[in-house]
């Protein structure tokens, strides 16, 4: 083999990026750690990694950070960011969270913890040998944290799509529009959430969640995630979907089972913040090769 293409091959050892793909209820999650190795990505770069034909593919990348100053002081153990397919960054999602949580115990021993994020702090705890609960929240609806294009009642949106009329607007930590439905096995998401999701209302998307009350406790739950596609599972999704069948009147329950597609997460309630509880699985560990950029801003 001759100098060039070892000086090649170094050249792509050097910009290796070990990764850990992980899963929430199918809801995958391309996980790199970032609070030694400070190199970034383009945003091309997480497009290209969470696509599956030419990546590893996952719903996010998800970077493990130090915490900041004010992280620290409010006794954060590790930050965590997160970054959708099309590169965008976003505040807060649930399953990703048990994941980063997840590895972070098994690196410490630990069984409890505080993630700085986006949305804000949140408090982890180790439930099970591959279960996490989060505490979520605080869940909020003014309008001004989606954005919306405009003032509009947060309790009943001014839009639908066929069945999917009547919904609420709630924020925690990222948008949602929950809307209930008699039938939920009678909606198609690409038919009937995404309109929604597309709408002017909305100019950055806005996730879409369909529900079923099935009794007081037991919810049916599909949700059209921002950018625009339908994952197995959305934890911040199931937290909205049990608040908004209080808020609705729909139920008094504090508790309930929220079943996705992937499989049930466990939802309690006290007040407007959630904790949300469910199960974290290991895909694969690897590398990737990414051109390394001062940072993400």
């Amino acid at each position: 083999m001759d100098i060039r293409t070892n000086s090649l091959l170094d050249a792509v050892a050097s910009a290796e990026r070990p990764f850990v793909k992980m899963h929430g209820l199918r809801n995958h999650f391309v996980i790199f750690d970032r609070r030694a190795d400070r190199r970034a990505f383009r945003r091309d770069d997480i497009v290209r990694i969470c696509d599956a034909q030419v990546g590893v593919g996952g719903d996010q990348l998800v970077t493990i950070e130090p915490p900041s100053r004010e992280g620290i002081a409010r006794g954060a153990d590790a930050a965590m960011r997160i970054f959708n397919i099309d590169g965008r960054e976003v505040s807060a999602c649930g399953n990703a969270t048990r994941c980063v949580a997840h590895l972070l115990f098994e690196e410490s021993g630990n069984s409890e913890l505080v993630l700085e994020t986006g949305g804000g702090l949140l408090k982890c705890r180790r439930s099970g040998a591959m279960q996490v609960s989060v505490e979520l929240g605080p869940i909020g609806w003014n309008w001004r944290d989606f954005p919306l294009a405009r003032e509009v009642d947060m309790f009943d949106l001014p839009v639908q799509s066929g069945p999917l009329r009547h919904g609420i607007g709630l924020w925690i930590g990222n948008p949602h529009a929950v809307f209930f439905v008699d039938r939920l096995a009678e909606i198609d998401l690409a038919r009937d959430a995404a309109p929604i999701h597309d709408d002017p209302l909305f100019p950055e998307g806005i996730n879409v969640g369909v529900a079923e009350l099935v009794d007081a406790q037991t919810i049916r739950l599909a949700v059209w995630e921002r950018p625009g596609i339908a994952t197995q599972a959305c934890g911040t999704g199931a937290c909205v979907a049990a608040f908004a069948a209080r808020r609705k009147g729909l139920t008094e329950s504090e508790r309930f089972t929220v079943h996705l597609p992937a499989g049930p997460l466990t939802i309690e309630l006290a007040g407007a913040m959630a904790v949300m509880s469910g199960p974290v699985a290991y895909c694969c560990r690897g590398v990737v090769a990414a051109e390394a950029v001062d940072d993400f801003e």
